[in-house]
């Protein structure tokens, strides 16, 4: 029997047809990719600041600075009402880095290497989108933690809780993809930073995060009543210290949807042409 007379599969073994398929060798690849984040993230502590200072900052300064004027001065309630609105909105705010990293990393030439590899071409993104499930974990154990010591009480119980854990940080893997969508599309990671600030401010300081809606002009809260913020922070609200949950939940779910239909083609189709 001749070389010519073997049959292909015999040749190529599994090089041409991955185990399980192109799914499941894009989760395998990506999983290999997520732990590369990781091991970064843990080298470079200092990535972490956005996610582990700033939100104790926040808190603080809103709480004992803000919290007298806006809630008549019983500061306990207001920290009740800000600190799921802050939780939100920090998570909303961490998702700024992984674009930022993703634009260095393509700038370095750390895209050019992967390329090179037999690895599935949106590897990289959905690989460091993963790895963000870290740092926004890290968000909702700082936020709630350091609440506790300033006097914040869940009220509905540990399975609200977890769900409300679970539903924020669902919503920032979902709006993180606008990140990504930026970071392919700017040239610096400074300019990632800019453009997301521009979005992340308006949707977290125009929304119900700091102050009940009603309390404010009718042309804002027009604009409040249609930020993707504000039911996301109604749902976290409702879980964690008690109110109408159902159908906040059910238009947050909506959101992120369409955030993933919306922004992950975007980013797919930039990081094809920059990378």
């Amino acid at each position: 029997m001749t070389t010519l007379d073997v049959p292909v599969r015999n040749i190529t073994g599994d090089i041409d047809k991955p185990r399980g398929g192109a799914a499941a060798a894009l989760m395998r690849h990506s999983a290999a990719l997520a732990r590369r984040s990781l091991i970064k993230t843990i080298r470079t502590p200092e990535a972490l600041i956005d996610v582990t200072l700033q939100p104790v900052i926040f808190l603080l300064l809103f709480t004992y600075l803000f919290g007298g004027a806006l809630s008549g001065g019983d500061r306990g309630a207001y920290l009740q009402f800000l600190l799921p609105g802050l939780l939100a909105q920090s998570l909303a705010m961490g998702g700024i880095a992984l674009g930022q990293n993703l634009n260095a990393d393509i700038e370095k030439g750390v895209f050019d290497r992967f390329r090179s590899l037999p690895v599935a071409r949106s590897a990289p993104l959905v690989g460091a989108v993963a790895a963000d499930v870290v740092r926004y974990l890290t968000v909702c154990v700082v936020m709630l933690g350091f609440g506790y010591v300033m006097g914040f009480r869940v009220e509905t119980g540990f399975v609200p809780a977890v769900a409300a854990v679970a539903l924020a940080i669902g919503f920032g893997l979902c709006f993180c993809w606008i990140s990504v969508w930026v970071g392919m599309m700017v040239r610096t990671p400074g300019a990632v930073q800019g453009v997301m600030f521009l979005l992340v401010f308006p949707l977290g300081f125009g929304s119900n995060v700091f102050v009940a809606t009603d309390t404010l002009p009718g042309w804002l809260q027009a604009f409040v009543h249609v930020n993707p913020i504000t039911p996301l922070v109604s749902s976290i609200r409702g879980l964690l210290i008690g109110g109408p949950v159902a159908n906040h939940l059910l238009l947050t779910l909506a959101w992120m949807a369409g955030l993933l239909v919306l922004f992950v083609p975007l980013a797919l189709r930039a990081y094809a042409r920059r990378a």
